[in-house]
Formats: structure tokens, C-alpha cells, sequence
């Protein structure tokens, strides 16, 4: 029974997080807000992480009951994601593993989300639809691997969606994506948007640029409200995502459908895939902003999957960071 530490640091969450044989003991986080139509960079980012993650550690333990003697396993996010912020926290894994005599194990950051959800509802093989700032893709286990049915060609959903909120000057606290669903709740006009499915694979750059052309003047006529155009962007970028989900469910005889990643934790997105996965008799899996949004326990407890199915932790001279690390890259050796 291993009881794993996990740091996440790859975009402007920071998390740390106990997990001991799939039970979260901790999930401690702290989050990069910058002010409205600000993105978050890297440097500040990272500067941000360096800054709250020995207290977040130590805040960590002190939830789970806990000593650093206590913990077999440190675990932390090898890729993908920024650059900066990963190394920063990659440094810390590093540190206290050499300090706490523990075994290190670097984890992919999506496969952290998968085994996370996994964990937390129970499904058994589901198709995965992961959607984030930095990530969207159409995934189903095959043959000790997460095959990537359908991604993004361009930008992620969620940075789409970061992006729109920038423009329309809504607050960053506590996400873009956040205050763009709740200000969605009260769109009562659609403005017809590309609808950009190409396969199995979506489109989000040239819905952004049109919306961004189309959106000022429209907002400054007041023919539109900022209301009506996140209700439109949502309900576009939406309906895409369960369109290629549901050819994914198809091609693979599925009937599960696990909803991962920041973006998951949409109540609007929920039930849009709720809405087709029940016309094919099946069910759909999500999880609340505790571990839809990017976190510690996620690299926990995949790191603790890996560990104990291999016995091995990742060498030492391998515990550098992967900016671009595909999830597909990984060979799933627990299931």
C-alpha cells in the first residue's frame, strides 16, 4: 500500500497532494489569478509556484496527518505544459526526494487526469474526453496505451475560451472559463459561429478570430451582449466536442463517457454529453472542481499506479520536464 505526494505545477495551478491506495488524504491547491485581460505568463507563473510550494507541502501533510517519513512515493508533473512553472516544481520533487531518501517518479499530466477520474467515479473503461487550457483530446484505452482518437489541430478549448474572456474584459477570479459559463446562463441570442470538425479532430483558432471580428461591433451596436456571446461560444465549441466524442463511442463500442481536465467542470458541457450519451444508453462520468481542475492528487495517485505495477521509480537522470509529452507516449502498464 503505497502512499504517494504529488506536485502539479504545470500551468497557473499549483497543487500538492497525498493519496494512499486511491483514497485522497489531501488536495491542497493555489492558483495564479492575473487581472482582468491579462493571460498568465510564465516567468510570473513560476515565480508564483516557487513561492507557495513549501508552504504548500507542508500544508499538505499537515491535512493528511502526516510526516515526511510517512510518504513511499513523490510524484510530480513531467509534461506537458509551460515550461518555466514545470521546472520549478520539478526542482522541488527533486529536492525532497534526495532530502527524504524517496523513490521519484515523473508523471504525464493528462494520464494523471484519467487515473484521477477513474479513481473518483468508479468507471471501469470509459471514453475520455480531456479538455483544458492547454489540452483537448478524444482518448480510449487500447492495447496498454491511451490512444488519441481526435485533438485539438490548433488551440485548446480552454485556451479558446481564455482568450474570448480577454477580450471581453471578464475577470480572471477564479477562472476565464468560470465567469464565461455564468455569464452564458443569461445568452438568449445565438450568433451563428464556424462550426470547424474536420474528422475526428476540432478547430478553436478560427472561431476565436471570428467572433473576436464579428463580436466588437456587434457589442458596440448592442445588437449583442457579452452574455449572448459567451452563450453562443459555448454552445459552438460544445456541440463540437460531443460530436467527436460520440464517433470515438462508436468506433469503440463504448458506453462510458469520463469527462477530465479544467474545462470538465462545465454544468453547460455536462449536459450536452449527458443529453447524447443517454440517447445511446450509456453514462457519463465527471467530477466536481476538486479534481476536474488541475491538482496534486491527480499526479499522486497515477504516479502511484505506475510505482506499483512496475516496482521502478523513473531514473534519476530521466527526472527532467516534457513540454510536449503526448499521452499517447505512455505505456500503461497498471491495467
Amino acid at each position: 500500500m503505497v502512499v504517494a505526494i504529488g506536485l502539479e505545477g504545470s500551468a497557473n495551478k499549483l497543487g500538492v497532494g497525498i493519496v494512499k491506495d486511491g483514497e485522497v488524504l489531501s488536495n491542497c491547491r493555489r492558483t495564479y489569478i492575473t487581472p482582468p485581460g491579462e493571460g498568465f505568463l510564465p516567468k510570473e507563473t513560476a515565480q508564483h509556484h516557487r513561492k507557495h510550494i513549501l508552504p504548500l507541502i507542508k500544508e499538505a501533510l499537515e491535512v493528511a496527518k502526516m510526516e515526511p517519513q510517512d510518504i513511499d512515493l513523490i510524484c510530480y508533473t513531467k509534461g506537458p505544459g509551460m515550461g518555466a512553472p514545470l521546472v520549478s516544481v520539478a526542482v522541488v520533487a527533486r529536492t525532497i526526494a534526495q532530502l527524504w531518501n524517496k523513490p521519484i517518479v515523473g508523471v504525464n499530466h493528462c494520464i494523471g487526469h484519467i487515473e484521477m477520474g477513474r479513481a473518483i467515479t468508479k468507471c471501469d473503461n470509459p471514453t475520455v474526453l480531456y479538455v483544458s487550457g492547454g489540452n483537448t483530446q478524444v482518448i480510449a484505452y487500447a492495447c496498454n496505451r491511451y490512444r488519441i482518437f481526435g485533438e485539438t489541430i490548433d488551440i485548446a478549448v480552454g485556451n479558446c475560451l481564455d482568450r474570448f474572456a480577454r477580450l471581453v474584459n471578464l475577470s480572471n477570479d477564479p477562472s476565464p472559463g468560470y465567469n464565461i459559463e455564468q455569464a452564458a446562463l443569461k445568452g438568449k441570442k445565438l450568433l451563428p459561429l464556424p462550426y470547424s470538425v474536420k474528422g475526428m479532430d476540432v478547430s478553436f483558432s478560427g472561431i476565436l478570430s471570428h467572433i473576436e471580428e464579428k463580436g466588437r461591433p456587434l457589442l458596440k451596436s448592442g445588437e449583442y451582449t457579452v452574455e449572448d456571446l459567451c452563450f453562443s461560444l459555448q454552445e459552438t465549441v460544445f456541440a463540437m466536442l460531443v460530436e467527436t466524442t460520440e464517433r470515438a463511442m462508436a468506433h469503440t463500442g463504448s458506453q462510458e463517457v469520463l469527462l477530465v481536465g479544467g474545462v470538465a467542470c462545465n454544468v453547460r458541457l455536462q449536459e450536452m454529453m449527458a443529453q447524447m450519451v443517454k440517447e445511446r444508453g450509456g453514462i457519463v462520468y465527471a467530477t466536481d472542481e476538486r479534481y476536474c481542475i488541475d491538482n496534486g492528487a491527480m499526479i499522486a495517485q497515477a504516479g502511484a499506479l505506475l510505482y506499483a505495477s512496475t516496482g521502478q521509480p523513473t531514473p534519476w537522470d530521466e527526472t527532467y520536464i516534457r513540454q510536449r509529452y503526448r499521452t499517447d507516449e505512455v505505456e500503461v502498464t497498471w491495467r
